[in-house]
């Protein structure tokens, strides 16, 4: 009997689960789907199970409403700004041969109609300042392409900004934080509506960035350093400053940023297919899409070291803890990961997430606002138009 009540309440919590997510508006601030339908050759309205994380077909099976592409390439690119041009491409031919299914959407008007007709909004989230190229007056183009949000750096420095990476090489000879010409930049991304994402940049350029903005901020990918102390998580110091602004946290499903003993475990993963990275890398494929597909490839191995989804939950518990349910959002970062919690493999499995929060025992208006809500109240904000 005990068995059989047990049983019982995992069914009512799973229907819940879907009735709840499926009516939600899920927001997903961080997918890098793009990039890795370039570097994979295929093409995002193709069924790409067990290719990518994501595909067309299976975001409105998994219950997401609304995507911020992320537009990123690393450090090492050659002309970033041309491959930040061919990525919007990308997309947006995607859209155009799907116009009843996904939407580029640059207003108001625009995404609520989309909403409304069951299609899937996207917009776009530059990933690294450095693809501007410190020309400024790329943000206007960017804005005028759909992008809602810039990350001020990527594990790389532009000129004008020191990464987390940057922040904690002792051999790193720039400045760090923001120079006047990245407050300026900050200054026009609020005036334009482009969002300031304070992932990935380093503790000076944070409480710069907090200090410069009018407007409030997203962490479009990131989790909390005291569960996890790599410093692409936030310490509590910046989660608390994040919710004085009125910004949101959205999650990365990233296991290496959400179980401390997943970067040891994943470099011997790394270390024992050296050969095949390699080879991966002499065909020009940028490093992080070669380790994905490596763990695409050994799938056993790769599974046996990930984290649980319950590991993510108290990255999830902490922020909440410390800010209030109104500053938490995902930002899963499929597409452009090699490896997430288990039970969180694909977009399939958002309904998971859902499933999660429902027995922490959050009410259906908190979720509504964590799936989407929250972000969008800051999207607003940013863009009234």
């Amino acid at each position: 009997m005990k068995y059989l009540s047990v049983l019982f309440f995992a069914i009512s919590i799973t229907g819940f689960s879907q009735k709840i997510h499926f009516k939600s508006v899920l927001v997903d601030t961080h997918n890098d789907a793009i990039t890795a339908c370039i570097e994979k050759k295929v093409s995002f309205d193709q069924d790409l199970t067990g290719i990518n994380h994501s595909d067309l077909k299976r975001f409105k099976e998994g219950g997401l409403d609304y995507q911020l592409f992320s537009i990123w390439c690393d450090g090492e690119k050659v002309n970033p700004y041309a491959w930040a041009m061919r990525e919007m491409d990308t997309m947006d031919a995607v859209a155009a041969r799907n116009p009843d299914k996904i939407v580029v959407a640059k207003d108001w008007k625009t995404m609520n109609a989309a909403l409304k007709a069951g299609k899937i909004v996207a917009q776009y989230g530059v990933e690294g300042g450095h693809m501007i190229e410190d020309d400024i007056n790329r943000l206007d183009t960017f804005y005028n392409r759909g992008v809602r949000y810039m990350t001020l750096t990527w594990n790389n420095s532009p000129t004008w900004a020191s990464s987390h990476t940057a922040e904690k090489d002792p051999t790193y000879t720039g400045q760090k934080g923001l120079t006047s010409f990245g407050k300026a930049i900050i200054a026009r991304m609020n005036q334009l509506g482009i969002i300031v994402d304070i992932s990935h940049v380093g503790e000076t350029t944070f409480w710069d960035a907090i200090n410069t903005t009018t407007k409030p901020v997203i962490a479009s990918h990131s989790n909390a350093y005291s569960i996890c102390p790599v410093t692409r998580n936030l310490k509590d110091e910046q989660i608390k400053a994040v919710g004085k602004n009125g910004g949101v946290i959205c999650l990365n499903f990233f296991s290496g940023f959400v179980d401390s003993n997943f970067s040891k475990k994943d470099m011997a993963f790394r270390k024992a297919h050296g050969a095949e990275v390699d080879s991966l890398l002499a065909t020009g494929i940028q490093r992080e899409y070669a380790y994905t597909m490596l763990s695409d490839k050994y799938k056993t191995e790769s599974e046996a070291i990930k984290p649980t989804i319950e590991q993510l939950m108290q990255h999830f518990d902490h922020i909440v803890n410390l800010i209030g349910v109104d500053h938490v959002g995902i930002g899963s970062d499929f597409d452009g990961i090699n490896s997430a919690p288990q039970s969180l493999s694909t977009v399939l499995d958002y309904p998971n997430f859902t499933k999660a929060l429902i027995a922490r025992g959050y009410s259906n208006k908190d979720i509504k606002k964590v799936l989407g809500g929250n972000f969008l109240r800051v999207y607003k904000i940013n863009n009234p138009n």
